[in-house]
């Protein structure tokens, strides 16, 4: 008795599917927020988007190299930031949104 060579299952073609949905942002992130004067004497007063907030506290960062050069996670604050940050000298960059959420209403 031969037996039939097997042939493979047809599969549905992979064209057929239809693209995603492009993403829209979420509304609620793009919502312009009140600064408190402390966070505006670093990053200025007209209210923003959060995600904003943070782009502009990172520029700060950054162009005054205040990224411990050690453990890039840190934050060295300036005396600016200090005030933002509740006194601390150094503050981890997950520890730090959470100090700013703070500064925004």
């Amino acid at each position: 008795m031969a037996t039939a060579a097997k042939k493979p299952a047809a599969k549905p073609a992979a064209a057929a599917k239809t693209p995603a949905a492009a993403r829209k942002p979420n509304a609620a992130f793009m919502k312009p927020m009140t600064i408190s004067p402390t966070l505006a004497a670093v990053i200025g007063a007209a209210p923003i988007p959060r995600t904003e907030v943070t782009k502009k506290v990172w520029e700060y960062i950054k162009k005054h190299k205040l990224q411990d050069e050690a453990n890039k996670r840190n934050i060295n604050a300036d005396d600016k930031l200090k005030a933002v940050f509740g006194g601390k000298a150094q503050v981890s960059m997950f520890e730090m949104t959470k100090l700013i959420s703070g500064h925004l209403s």
